[in-house]
C-alpha cells in the first residue's frame, strides 16, 4: 500500500506542468525580471524595454523608457509579497526561469498589469495573443510607451535600427531624427549600470550577439559601447559573452 501511495505521488509530480513557490519579497532587476530568494524569473508573455533603451515622449523629447519600465514594475509591487508560478527554464537564458508572477492575493499577473499600463508589449508567439486586447487599449489611450514613439524592445536588443516605429508621436517627416535619437552614437550610462556591451560579428561563433566588458577588462577604458548592462547576468541574458581579456573577479580585487 505504501509503495502505491509513493508511486501515485511521484506520477502526480510528473503530470503537473507548473510549480508554485511561496510568496516572497521581490527584487526588481529590470522591467521584466524579478528575483525571489535565489531564483530569477522573467515575466511570462511580454516584451519590456531594456534598462538602457531610449524612447521619444509626446513632446518629441528623449526619455529613458527602460528605466521607467523598471520603476513602474517596482511601483506595482510596492514592497508587497510576490508569488510566481514556475513555467520552466527561460529558453534564452538557462540560469533564469519563466514565471507567471502575481502580487500575493491579486488575481492579475504583473505581466498583464505592465501591458495595461503601456510599458510592455504582448509576445504573440509565447502568449497566444492573450494580452493583445490590453495592448490595444493602452495603445488607443496613449499610455506609457504608446504616448510617444519607440521600437519594440526585441528590435532594440537586436540593434535593428530599421525596426518599425510604434506609438502616437511617430512622424514620418521626422523619422531619421527619431531613429538617431532612439539609437544614439553615445548611449548614456544608466545609473549603476557600468557593464559595457559591444555588438561583434566574432561573438556569433559562440552563438552570441556581442561581447561585454567589465571595468576589470583591459579593453574597458577606451571601448565605445553599444549597450549598457547593470550586471553580467543581464548581459548574458541579452546574448553577450564576457571579453576574454577580463580578469576574473577574484583577481581584480
Amino acid at each position: 500500500m505504501r509503495s502505491r501511495i509513493f508511486l501515485f505521488t511521484a506520477l502526480l509530480g510528473i503530470v503537473l506542468p507548473t510549480s508554485q513557490g511561496s510568496a516572497a519579497t521581490a527584487i526588481v532587476r529590470d522591467g521584466s525580471t524579478l528575483q525571489l530568494g535565489n531564483v530569477s524569473y522573467r515575466l511570462d508573455g511580454i516584451d519590456v524595454p531594456a534598462i538602457d533603451q531610449l524612447c521619444i515622449d509626446e513632446h518629441a523629447d528623449v526619455w529613458t523608457c527602460g528605466i521607467e519600465a523598471r520603476d513602474q514594475l517596482s511601483k506595482l509591487i510596492d514592497g508587497k509579497q510576490v508569488r510566481c508560478d514556475d513555467l520552466g527554464a527561460d529558453p534564452t537564458y538557462e540560469k533564469r526561469r519563466i514565471g507567471v508572477c502575481k502580487i500575493e492575493g491579486d488575481t492579475t499577473s504583473l505581466s498583464e498589469l505592465l501591458v495595461q499600463k503601456g510599458f510592455a508589449l504582448n509576445i504573440e508567439a509565447s502568449a497566444s495573443g492573450r494580452f493583445k486586447p490590453d495592448e490595444a487599449r493602452a495603445r488607443d489611450d496613449r499610455l506609457g510607451l504608446w504616448k510617444g514613439c519607440f521600437v519594440a524592445p526585441r528590435e532594440f536588443r537586436a540593434a535593428n535600427k530599421d525596426g518599425a516605429l510604434l506609438g502616437a508621436a511617430c512622424r514620418t517627416d521626422r523619422e531619421r531624427e527619431i531613429r538617431e535619437a532612439i539609437f544614439p552614437e553615445n548611449l548614456v550610462m544608466p545609473a549603476g549600470c557600468n557593464v559595457k556591451g559591444k555588438y561583434a560579428v566574432r561573438a556569433r561563433v559562440t552563438g552570441n550577439l556581442g561581447i561585454y566588458h567589465l571595468q576589470a577588462c583591459r579593453s574597458y577604458p577606451g571601448l565605445k559601447q553599444d549597450r549598457w548592462f547593470c550586471s553580467e547576468e543581464q548581459a548574458q541574458a541579452d546574448g553577450f559573452r564576457r571579453a576574454y581579456n577580463c580578469r576574473s573577479p577574484s583577481k581584480s580585487k
